[in-house]
């Protein structure tokens, strides 16, 4: 059982920037990859925003590249996304994620609400 524990988060003007972090338990060697999804909508889906795997690779949405930076810090479990030039359409709960190397089996943590004035 690996345990996601989020912070950062909050409401931030139009064209500003704010950080995500998130520390997991267990070994970052049992990760495949970290990363962060968000949902828009209430009852809407979790849509990926940006991951890293255990080799460095990164994925974003199209929506967020070249704005977000998604980084990992094998030695304290951790994967932070720092967001730039936000936009009101950025505005969602943003949930940290874990896949495993082994089984490929997702852990999420509990969400941070991230909100985007215009």
């Amino acid at each position: 059982q690996v345990q996601l524990v989020e912070s950062g988060g909050g409401l931030v003007e139009a064209g500003r920037s704010l950080s995500l972090s998130c520390t997991a338990s267990g070994s970052a060697s049992d990760f495949y990859s970290m990363g962060w999804y968000r949902r828009q909508t209430d009852g809407g889906q979790r849509e990926l925003v940006a991951y890293i795997t255990n080799r460095d690779t990164t994925k974003y949405a199209n929506s967020v590249k070249g704005r977000f930076t998604i980084s990992r810090d094998n030695a304290k479990n951790a994967v932070s996304l720092q967001m730039t030039s936000l936009k009101p359409e950025d505005t969602a709960i943003y949930y940290c994620n874990v896949k495993m190397l082994t089984t490929y089996y997702n852990y999420w943590g509990q969400g941070t609400q991230v909100t985007v004035s215009s």
